[in-house]
């Protein structure tokens, strides 16, 4: 199973960004989203060092507050 997680875009240097979430920050590549018109406060869909869509505010804080409750489903079971 593949997993993107959704972060907000900080910086962007040509093809590259810098991204947030959650407190966590990485550098992703933004060349498969170069016909989108992305910019600074952007969220998107992260994996593997690559983001592969823009979304919504709406849509990161949803799939965050899902991803928030798997792991709390999985402390329970530790």
């Amino acid at each position: 199973m593949c997993l993107a997680v959704p972060m907000q875009i900080t910086h962007i240097d040509g093809n590259n960004a810098h991204c947030v979430a959650k407190g966590i920050a990485r550098d992703v590549s933004l060349l498969l989203l170069e016909e989108d018109d992305i910019k600074l406060g952007d969220y998107v869909l992260i994996h593997v060092g690559y983001a592969l869509q823009k979304i919504s505010m709406a849509e990161a804080l949803s799939t965050w507050e899902l991803l928030d409750k798997m792991q709390e489903e999985d402390d329970l079971r530790a």
